[in-house]
């Protein structure tokens, strides 16, 4: 039996545009692990891997026009946005270079012997070693940013761990170009390029978090397919870390006071959030909290005119065409609910922007309603009208984890409600923005992109310098001869590493 092929499909039309690959049989899976499991040890050096991560950002921006070229026939995503995330994804695997310089991500700490102590402390040395092959499974929405020279791909490489990426069915040309570009960079900075390799096609994914010498994996995409690899990650003989970035409906509340000072900017500005990139973001406000009146009404009435004014988009491909219309037709035909813009097909291969309206009473109990706090992707959000604060908590307690959430407040004078609301929203998301929109994470050392399940299953970031803890492992060494002592423990520190000794920063 042959091997399926693989295609590029071009959203815009639904025509295959080239066969890219074949599927990836099991024996080929387990040849690519193995083959990325021997050349752990080459990745031991930091300064080869900062190096190695510099080339790649470098070999990227020197394809950058071939690689944008492809991404936009495969996603409709547009040149100016994948331009604009092509540049993102090299300036992230910069900053975990720098991450590799500075070495502090190592947690390097040392406390001496001292019999003073009860009980006696021993000599103990601790820092941070790599977990082994991670799987990272690429995002539909970010072909560059979340897939296969993603932030998943790139802290991985810098906490020195090869990577084998499942590619994703929505952009496989995209894939094998950029996996093309990271093995030239290894080569590049003498590393093996098998530090990198890819393989296509369900199966394929699911053998990847079975094999026994995967040591993680890291996910972005749907709740259904990351928690079904969530679980059989769980059940190997030898669980592994599972970092996944499932579902998030990115709750927004107005106060009352936020309505009554800036309705309009507030509109314009959650239309503009929730339309962007045709709604594809995993960061999209899906589900706001206005309030009911004259000043809730000049809110949606400034929504109305930005997302009317929005044109038909393409989404990824048809498969999420196809969900997002069944979806917002059947949100859409629950009691109570109205479409003020009505969102669904637009053609035969596009969609319309628009959002629906509901009570908040309606949400405040288990129920039918209860689709509306469901993540809906594409370009639709849900408005619930609120008549007070109390009504407030009472629908965000019963709200999933979130990636984000967002609070609305009065910019001039005292605004009642904005820390109670602040409060109530803080424990449903790993980034709580103020006067703000979630749309948009910068890759910065103290971002968190994560929160409670389902918008992750971990609790760490996949952004920012600390993702790369999520590939790593603490070790001590206890009582050891200075010569048996790994470099980054040594009395002498000759690696001038950043690390704590008896308790203080050295």
């Amino acid at each position: 039996m042959s091997a399926a092929p693989v295609w590029s499909v071009d959203p815009r039309t639904g025509n295959p545009r080239e066969q890219v690959a074949v599927e990836a049989t099991a024996e080929e899976v387990d040849r690519a692990v193995r083959a990325a499991h021997a050349v752990r040890d080459a990745l031991a050096d930091r300064v080869a891997r900062a190096a190695f991560l510099r080339a790649a950002a470098e070999l990227l921006e020197e394809s950058g026009a071939h690689i944008v070229e492809a991404a936009d026939a495969e996603t409709a995503l547009g040149p100016a946005r994948l331009t604009g995330e092509l540049a993102r994804t090299a300036a992230q695997l910069r900053s975990f270079a720098e991450v590799v310089d500075e070495g502090a991500y190592l947690d390097v700490h040392i406390d001496h012997q001292d019999g003073s102590r009860t009980p006696p402390w021993p000599d103990l040395r601790r820092y941070k070693i790599p977990l082994g092959v991670v799987a990272v499974y690429a995002a539909s929405n970010f072909p560059l940013a979340f897939s296969v020279p993603g932030g998943d791909t790139a802290s991985a490489l810098a906490a020195g761990c090869p990577v084998v990426v499942k590619a994703h069915p929505d952009h496989p040309a995209t894939s094998e170009l950029c996996a093309s570009v990271l093995r030239r960079a290894a080569a590049r900075t003498g590393l093996p390029e098998d530090v990198v390799t890819l393989v296509h096609g369900f199966d394929a994914g699911v053998e990847l978090i079975r094999h026994p010498l995967v040591s993680a994996a890291g996910f972005t995409g749907s709740v259904r397919g990351g928690r079904a690899l969530f679980d059989a990650a769980a059940a190997r003989p030898a669980p592994i870390p599972f970092h996944g970035e499932l579902g998030s409906l990115n709750p927004v509340v107005v106060t009352g006071a936020a309505a009554a000072e800036r309705a309009g900017e507030i509109g314009a500005g959650l239309g503009g959030s929730m339309t962007l990139g045709a709604g594809q973001f995993c960061t999209k406000p899906g589900f706001v909290l206005v309030p009911g009146g004259a000043t809730g009404d000049q809110l949606l009435k400034a929504l109305t005119e930005t997302v009317s004014s929005t044109g038909s988009g393409v989404l990824l491909d048809h498969r999420m065409r196809d969900a997002f219309v069944a979806g917002v037709r059947e949100r859409a035909a629950l009691p109570d609910v109205v479409a003020p813009v009505t969102p669904g097909a637009a053609g035969e291969h596009t969609v319309s922007a628009g959002f629906l309206t509901v009570p908040a009473a309606r949400l405040a109990a288990k129920g039918p309603h209860d689709a509306l706090l469901e993540e809906c992707f594409g370009p639709v959000t849900v408005i619930a009208r609120y008549t007070s604060v109390d009504e407030v908590a009472a629908v965000l307690a019963r709200l999933p984890g979130n990636l984000t959430a967002t609070l609305q407040t009065a910019t001039e004078g005292d605004d009642p409600d904005a820390a109670r609301l602040l409060a109530a929203l803080t424990p449903l998301a790993g980034r709580i923005l103020v006067n703000g929109w979630p749309t948009g994470v910068a890759v910065a050392p103290a971002q968190h992109h994560g929160g409670p399940y389902p918008a992750t299953t971990s609790t760490s970031t996949s952004v920012g310098a600390t993702a790369i803890e999520r590939w790593l492992r603490p070790v001590t060494y206890q009582s050891t001869p200075e010569a048996l002592l790994p470099p980054e423990l040594r009395e002498d520190n000759p690696l001038g590493l950043p690390r704590r000794v008896d308790g203080r920063r050295a």
